[in-house]
């Protein structure tokens, strides 16, 4: 009885993914990657030098228009700025939210790890 209920729900999970368009199929997969994370690392650099780099990032996000339909020119997310860049977290390095930029201009805003 208990497997023929896990057979039924999964063929309806399947039928109902199958049957959404392939945007609403990235947002599932998006979702489930948000409950899991990633635990990914962003690396920044200037030329061949590394200038920052952000551990324990959970995702990065496409920041979405307040008006109209479309996407805005940069990425956001969370994570640990690695101060010593030794990838590792240390006393003193905090989580801060960073944006990077799609322009031609490089550049990546963050919060200050003091405050």
């Amino acid at each position: 009885m208990n497997r023929n209920r896990t057979l039924t729900s999964l063929l309806l999970t399947t039928l109902l993914t199958a049957g959404c368009t392939q945007e609403t199929q990235n947002t599932i997969g998006r979702s489930i990657q948000n409950w899991t994370g990633v635990d990914g690392v962003l690396e920044v650099y200037a030329g061949e030098k590394l200038v920052r780099r952000f551990i324990k990032v959970d995702k990065l996000t496409t920041a979405g228009a307040t008006q109209g339909g479309g996407a805005r020119p940069y990425r956001f997310g969370y994570g640990v700025l690695d101060l010593n860049q030794n990838g590792q977290q240390e006393p003193g390095e905090r989580k801060v939210y960073f944006e990077i930029s799609d322009y031609s201009t490089n550049y990546v805003f963050y919060g200050d790890p003091g405050s």
